[in-house]
């Protein structure tokens, strides 16, 4: 049995702990409602500009454009997003392993060096780096100060290389965020811009709720001005753009989630480890103070005979 000081170190240190999870946990809360309210603030715009694009491009040919062309695959730029730090529970396990799963089952068929990554968050970029994959790029340490020029600079590397033949896909992996205890695996196509509507499983809930179009919204059609095609060239960067920035937004949501149930649950741990040392520490005195009581009567009796 451990000696009285050694649980009476463990109870502090715990306690210690406790209190650093309490307040990541709080920590982590806050920002789950700023990224809440910046999510719930974006997803109806990108939902609406990816349903223009698709509408413009029934009115265009989508073989003279380059970004809707389709190719046979044979290079491939996964971009996966993760956090730049841990403590979020399986979060960015997640994302890896999805990415990681993307790469056996999508492009088994390519040889080694094929299928490039480009990591967004500190953990996926040290994760591929030190087990030899070929990467991209990466951008670190920028989760937490997130801007729309970080999504633009990254499309704009995709959009060069696919229209330089350095990929012929790029699909983007993210933890989409459902709730605060759950978050959807998400494997979605960038480019080439694809022929059917890519929904997400919260995007299929959005649609299953929202009312039926009426005979006159379902049927109604647009004048464009200067052009379906002028239009569509302008909108189609701003279009991957906003994808890139919610997919983004997205894990930032996911990650303040896993983390807050993560210190929640680490704190909750700890209450039980704390109650079973206290246990611990009681037994160990109890018995110290038996022994004690019986050497002091030991020893009187020795005395008495004597």
């Amino acid at each position: 049995m451990a000696s009285l000081r050694d649980i009476r170190t463990r109870i502090a240190s715990v306690q210690n702990t406790q209190q650093v999870t309490r307040a990541m946990k709080m920590v982590a809360a806050a920002k789950l409602r700023r990224a809440q309210e910046r999510i719930f603030a974006t997803r109806p715009y990108a939902y609406k500009l990816r349903d223009v694009t698709q509408h413009l491009r029934g009115h265009v040919d989508p073989s003279q454009h380059p970004l809707f062309a389709a190719r046979e695959v044979t290079k491939a730029l996964v971009i996966v997003v993760t956090g730049d730090r841990g403590l979020a529970g399986p979060f960015n396990a997640n994302a890896i392993k999805t990415a990681e799963q993307t790469l056996r089952e999508r492009y088994a068929h390519l040889p080694a060096g094929a299928v490039q990554i480009y990591a967004l968050g500190r953990k996926g970029a040290e994760y591929f780096a030190k087990r030899g994959y070929a990467m991209a790029g990466q951008q670190v340490g920028v989760m937490d100060k997130l801007d729309v020029p970080i999504a633009d600079a990254v499309v704009g590397e995709a959009v060069r290389g696919f229209e330089a033949g350095e990929w012929d896909e790029v699909v983007l992996v993210y933890n989409e965020f459902k709730n605060t205890i759950s978050q959807n695996r998400i494997v979605e196509p960038l480019l080439p811009i694809p022929t059917e509507r890519f929904l997400t499983p919260v995007m299929e809930s959005a649609e299953a709720g929202a009312p039926e179009p009426t005979k006159s919204e379902a049927g109604v059609d647009y004048l464009f001005e200067p052009g379906p095609e002028a239009i569509l060239n302008a909108l189609v960067p701003q279009f991957l753009t906003y994808q890139l920035w919610r997919a983004l937004l997205e894990s930032v949501a996911s990650e303040n989630g896993a983390r807050m149930v993560a210190m929640d649950n680490a704190t909750n741990n700890s209450d039980d480890l704390l109650k079973a040392l206290r246990l611990s520490y009681n037994q160990a005195r109890q018995a110290a103070i038996t022994t004690e009581l019986n050497e002091i009567v030991s020893g009187a009796n020795a005395l008495a005979d004597a």
